[in-house]
């Protein structure tokens, strides 16, 4: 059984740091949930488990290409949670590139742009997914979709839609693909009702969206065809990052069907 000393697990460990998963293409997803979508999209590499975590999650285990037992300190040393669900899988990153994603023409793509908060923007993956998008964007500097808190908050939607990774200037390729770009700002002259009864949003369409303290980059703000709110009726200053995209995505789900 591994120990922490273990060299598998001590290599596995280096996973936690960009850098290093950069340079391996590889990435940790934790928990059973993560565990049973990697390897439903045949992603895992090697999958890691205490005895108790293997006998109670079996079926997964059944599937694992490489199945490796390990006590509770080398699996705690893996997990990045307080309590961790006893499943750690070394997978395989799935880039898809900004040319295969859009040759596949979705009708929905969401824009992360510089978010930097992991767990927000798994979140957004996440409900990207839930509203029928078929790409996932990180443009410009933003989080690793790879990191763990990421990984986790997608809730095994990293492996649904294609993520792709891009620099800022994507807008310009999202409309040469014939899809209309919306960038969300909180004081857009459009909003998304209006555009919803307008018919607008039945369009095939990207919506960007910017980190919550600093909002999207003029630059990209300016290259977008409309400037996006989300109306708000009450007496909330604004809604948080996830909340708003998931406002707008299911429009946009709604008009297209």
């Amino acid at each position: 059984m591994f120990t922490p000393r273990t060299p598998r697990i001590v290599a596995a460990r280096r996973l936690q740091r960009r850098r290093d998963r950069d340079q391996a293409g590889r990435f940790l997803a934790e928990g059973p949930q993560a565990v049973r979508e990697a390897l439903a999209a045949g992603a895992v590499i090697e999958l890691f488990g205490t005895p108790a975590a293997l006998d109670r999650h079996a079926d997964l285990a059944a599937q694992a290409p490489e199945l490796s037992p390990v006590t509770d300190d080398a699996l705690a040393a893996l997990a990045e949670t307080v309590h961790p669900q006893g499943l750690v899988a070394i997978c395989e990153q799935g880039d898809v590139s900004i040319g295969e994603a859009l040759a596949k023409n979705p009708r929905l793509v969401a824009v992360v742009a510089e978010i930097r908060d992991p767990g927000n923007a798994g979140t957004v993956l996440r409900t990207a997914d839930a509203a029928g998008a078929g790409a996932v964007i990180f443009a410009g500097d933003a989080v690793d979709p790879y990191n763990g808190k990421c990984v986790r908050s997608s809730a095994g939607s990293l492996f649904h839609v294609d993520v792709v990774r891009s620099p800022l200037s994507v807008v310009d390729l999202l409309q040469d693909n014939g899809l209309q770009v919306l960038a969300t700002s909180g004081t857009g002259e459009d909003d998304v009702d209006s555009l919803l009864d307008g018919g607008q949003l039945a369009a095939r369409t990207a919506w960007l969206f910017g980190s919550e303290a600093h909002g999207l980059p003029s630059e990209v703000l300016k290259a977008a065809d409309r400037r996006v709110r989300v109306p708000i009726y009450g007496g909330a200053e604004s809604l948080n990052l996830a909340a708003a995209a998931a406002v707008c995505l299911y429009a946009s789900a709604r008009a297209q069907r």
